[in-house]
């Protein structure tokens, strides 16, 4: 019976470290962000982790003193108050915590969360990319450059990238982790998500909402070059990759899955017609943010 219990407690200490550890590597990309607005978040992550730390930490003390200092043993010095209601003081204090808490955390989400409306840095023109969630893909038209992709997305790396999202499929959620937090794709609804790279590299997007069998081929990089490269790039894809006729826009809208594609042109004006075939002509402020770039 000893060894028994022995193992259980060596199993159940290899257990809890194997939680630790799991949480220590590059893979949770929030935590390792590649841009201003990642970098935003993490702090917002960082002051929600400290502040429940204040709270949890004490009531774990807490707990642990009152039932070793209160528990039922022969000869306990405890103090027996059966008649005790409450304590004005203990009440302010843990009415007071959760207020100071909330509302730190509170003015600093909403101060960031209107922040990052708008371009993360104002160094550079920004970049607009018109992004269409399709099942079960991702379509990525540049107005200014007239090219366009699929399931990957080219990018300037230190300057501001302005993604006005939408759906031609079921909605949606647009996410790259390292570089900023997700928004939703919607028919009929032009959603802005500003994000910015600081460094040239690939990083990993995917659709954050479920949207049938294919959901988890809705994966998608994001990949950051120099802007010298990145106007390669461009001419490249215009002097090699074939067009995307509207046929092949009503092929790509259907249910599939495909692998990276580029396409040297695309139907232009196809974006505000999707935007208005699902009733976004009937939002103002849909259409202005359409209007901005156009």
């Amino acid at each position: 019976m000893p060894r028994t219990k022995s193992l259980r407690r060596y199993s159940g200490l290899l257990f809890a470290g194997a939680l630790l550890v799991s949480g220590c590597g590059r893979g949770i990309w929030v935590m390792d962000p590649a841009g201003p607005v990642g970098r935003i978040e993490k702090q917002l992550i960082d002051l929600s982790i400290i502040l429940v730390l204040i709270v949890v930490i004490p009531v774990i003390a807490l707990f642990a003193y009152i039932v070793y200092r209160y528990r039922d043993r022969p000869g306990s010095k405890a103090p027996y108050s059966p008649h005790w209601s409450d304590n004005t003081a203990l009440e302010v204090i843990w009415w007071s915590i959760p207020i100071i808490i909330v509302s730190i955390l509170g003015t600093a989400t909403v101060k960031d969360t209107y922040a990052l409306t708008h371009p993360p840095e104002r160094s550079a023109r920004p970049l607009t990319v018109e992004v269409t969630s399709l099942d079960w893909k991702w379509l990525f038209e540049y107005p200014g450059q007239h090219i366009a992709t699929v399931n990957y997305c080219t990018i300037p790396a230190n300057r501001p990238i302005q993604f006005i999202l939408t759906s031609n499929a079921p909605m949606n959620s647009f996410w790259v982790p390292q570089l900023g937090g997700q928004e939703y794709t919607m028919p009929g609804m032009a959603m802005r998500l500003w994000l910015q790279a600081d460094r040239t590299g690939v990083f990993y997007g995917h659709g954050a909402n479920f949207t049938g069998r294919g959901f988890a081929h809705m994966q998608f990089d994001v990949v950051a070059k120099r802007q010298a490269d990145f106007d390669r790039w461009v001419q490249a894809v215009r002097r090699s990759a074939p067009p995307l006729t509207l046929m092949g826009y009503h092929s790509l809208a259907r249910q599939s899955i495909v692998p990276k594609l580029s396409y040297s042109s695309y139907p232009l004006g196809e974006f505000r017609k999707n935007l208005a075939k699902e009733g976004g002509m009937y939002s103002k402020h849909d259409m202005s943010i359409v209007h901005t770039y156009e």
